[in-house]
């Protein structure tokens, strides 16, 4: 079988390490001094032919002191300020979901390439709307959905490809934490694209795109807290072949945050988080069972860096491994999954 997500080439055996240059340095902005941007940073820094040169906040002395935290030159205490900074070259937008379409929109208009934290946009209409609009300007664009880019998914996927689990049958993946609802947290606000769908789903569903592709049919069912958002879903994806994934995503609890892919000659797991695992698990039917381990380089966010640097220096528009085509689908399945357990969001007013 053909394995539906492409490999990026920092994540193929033998690629010379993530942090190696592989073209131009590009100056970078950073949208967002969040706690997801602290993690992410050191990654990016590390790579040899990036420059992270802007950050903005909202909030000007916050920007200032991350700048000087970080070691980044400029701050600023808006987006369209470090928009109109000449030498930024490609934008890191991670903000929450809500604000991403307003952001990103403005950085191509602006000229510059952008990689976007997960989910793109809340919506399909917004996703297609700025894929157009990249199109239309030559501009590179990607989803930053990490999980696709590293080795050990990689590893995962070939394994797969190869055979030795036979045909796949079911795929069943969770991923969740306990939330203590906070009405201004992004998790919960609306606005923001709150609950678990958007902020969770993606990970344990890119396991069930790897091994079985999109599906053909969606059922779902949530429940909802008292401001609209899901607080946890399940998931069931159905395949024409009669195969099935099975999903579940909560912040009503902890769960094992593990992917286990189940074939007519074995099967494999991951260790906890399916996301960011460091070990495989393969018990082929007719063999011995074995572990397979992976370092982590940094936080493992330098491996999607690297494949943005890669396609940017290149010229292309958009990443083999992220493509815009898989973004629009996965928002289009969000879109109804919300459609059936009932969460709306003010985006879904303006654009839709």
């Amino acid at each position: 079988m053909n394995s539906h997500i492409s490999t990026p080439p920092v994540a193929a055996p033998g690629a010379a390490p993530s942090s190696a240059a592989t073209g131009r340095t590009l100056n970078w902005g950073v949208v967002s001094t969040g706690r997801i941007v602290a993690k992410v940073l050191a990654d990016l820094q590390a790579l040899d032919d990036a420059n992270v040169c802007a950050v903005s906040s909202r909030d000007e002395l916050k920007a200032r002191a991350f700048a000087d935290e970080h070691g980044i030159a400029r701050a600023y205490g808006s987006y369209q300020e470090l928009l109109a900074d000449s030498q930024v070259d490609v934008v890191y937008i991670a903000t929450p979901h809500g604000q991403h379409f307003e952001i990103a929109m403005a950085a191509l208009a602006a000229g510059k390439h952008v990689v976007c934290e997960k989910s793109l946009t809340i919506n399909a209409t917004e996703a297609r709307t700025l894929i157009n609009f990249a199109e239309e300007r030559s501009l590179f664009l990607m989803e930053a959905l990490w999980a696709r880019f590293t080795p050990v998914f990689a590893r995962a996927l070939a394994i797969i490809e190869s055979g030795e689990l036979g045909e796949i049958s079911w795929v069943q993946a969770d991923l969740g934490f306990r939330a203590e609802y906070d009405p201004t947290s992004r998790l919960f606000d609306p606005n923001a694209g709150g609950g678990a769908l958007l902020d969770l789903a993606v990970y344990p569903l890119t396991w069930a795109i790897g091994a079985l592709g999109f599906p053909d049919s969606v059922q779902a069912v949530a429940q909802l807290n008292e401001d609209g958002v899901d607080t946890q879903t399940a998931i069931n994806l159905g395949y024409a072949a009669g195969t099935h994934a099975q999903l579940m995503v909560t912040l009503n609890g902890a769960a094992p945050q593990q992917a286990r892919v189940v074939g007519s000659a074995g099967w494999l797991a991951t260790n906890a988080p399916l996301h960011n695992a460091s070990k495989l698990f393969i018990h082929p039917a007719s063999g011995p069972a074995r572990v397979e381990e992976f370092a982590a380089v940094g936080e493992n966010y330098g491996y999607e860096f690297r494949e943005a640097t890669r396609c940017i220096q290149q010229g292309l528009t958009q990443s083999p491994t992220m493509p815009w085509n898989d973004s629009v689908k996965t928002m289009e399945l969000f879109d109804t999954i919300r459609e059936s357990v009932g969460v709306r969001y003010p985006n879904d007013l303006i654009t839709n």
